[in-house]
């Protein structure tokens, strides 16, 4: 068959001969064949379909490497691995969305810095991890904090109790930093960041190189919060009575309800409903959910493991968290009310109250500093 020069070919696979001349440098599309002496490059027609395909990747903005994956994939394969990649880009878009909406409104005076917040917030909590009835081992991390909440969920295996106190260590630091509201997702970010890196160093440390672990945290300042979350670990607010999931399950089963396969109630009896689509493994690129919330006197939030929300229904958890009783007290009935369920997973959660501290010292609640 007769070879196209690489002007005829850049045309037809609609690209440059810069761009032929660079993915020929980076091995991700060799010409067919070189002349020895003019060094003009010549390319096999049948070498379009790759061609193109490399085009439409890079108008999608997928990084070169990555194509250089996608390319040498069988197509099915290759589907999957775009797909996944569009999934992050939607993800990290509506993050970026996020503190985009909310450098506006602080920019343009519609927020408030913490020094102008009239009511000073703080929060009186408790946290509470135990294994479940059918368990040997805990893998499963709750910590509660002034400043920071979270909850992380080790997979089970040798590593997954590490993974999971590794990821919430790594965010403790944040208690004592100074971290003004405007910088609270970056900071958030950075330390996950942190987390995923000493949960490779475990991975690398275990017989199969695996270390797998959720997180769902949230960060405080002023009157303003930070959320990441990765995984199926989830963050609830109790708000004027009701009760709002501010996560959402990053799960293969999730996904089926998501695209319309399965239902909600399918999905809470599916055989693969704890398949992790997402979690922190350590390989580095995590693909966070991280948001900007503002508190209100009030609020209470519950972050908990599975072992929980799989086994004690929405209204049931309503029930526990609109009443009177203080964190400590709710966490107790939470945990009782799984084991009645029988608990077959272990069981990690934490409640916040949200007060004012403009009220007299000795009004205070435990918990909520001096």
């Amino acid at each position: 068959m007769r070879l196209l020069t690489i002007g005829v070919f850049a045309r037809a696979a609609r690209l440059s001969p810069k761009a032929l001349r660079l993915y020929d440098e980076l091995g991700l599309l060799r010409p067919a064949a070189v002349d020895g002496e003019s060094g003009y490059r010549f390319y096999d027609p049948a070498q379009l379909e790759r061609a193109r395909l490399i085009a439409w990747l890079r108008r999608l903005g997928m990084p070169l490497a990555r194509i250089r994956q996608v390319c040498d994939l069988p197509a099915s394969a290759a589907a999957e691995e775009i797909a996944r990649y569009w999934e992050q880009v939607l993800a990290e878009t509506a993050a970026r969305g996020q503190l985009a909406t909310f450098l506006v409104d602080y920019l343009s005076g519609r927020g408030s810095t913490v020094e102008e917040t009239a009511t000073v917030l703080g929060i009186r909590y408790a946290a509470r991890s135990e294994s479940g009835l059918v368990r040997t081992s805990n893998e499963d991390t709750a910590y509660a904090g002034p400043r920071l909440l979270a909850v992380a969920d080790g997979v089970r295996g040798p590593a997954g109790d590490l993974a999971s106190a590794a990821a919430v260590d790594a965010l403790k630091p944040l208690e004592t930093m100074a971290v003004p509201a405007e910088d609270l997702l970056g900071a958030l970010s950075d330390a996950v960041g942190e987390a995923d890196r000493m949960i490779g160093e475990i991975a690398a440390s275990t017989p199969s190189g695996e270390a797998v672990t959720t997180l769902t945290a949230l960060l405080w300042s002023g009157s303003r919060l930070a959320l990441v979350h990765i995984g199926d670990t989830r963050a609830y607010l109790v708000r004027d009575g009701e009760l709002f999931q501010i996560t959402h399950d990053h799960t293969y089963v999730q996904s089926l309800v998501d695209e319309g396969r399965l239902t909600e109630e399918e999905a809470a009896s599916h055989p693969r409903r704890s398949l992790l689509a997402r979690a922190l493994i350590g390989t580095g690129g995590a693909q966070l959910h991280l948001s900007l919330h503002e508190a209100a006197a009030g609020d209470r939030y519950l972050l908990c493991s599975d072992g929980l929300s799989a086994v004690v229904p929405a209204g049931s958890l309503r029930e526990v968290l609109t009443g009177p009783a203080a964190p400590q007290h709710v966490l107790d009935e939470l945990v009782a009310r799984a084991y009645a369920a029988g608990a077959p997973d272990n069981i990690a959660c934490v409640v916040a109250d949200v007060v004012s501290l403009d009220a007299p010292a000795a009004a205070r609640p435990a918990g909520t500093g001096r």
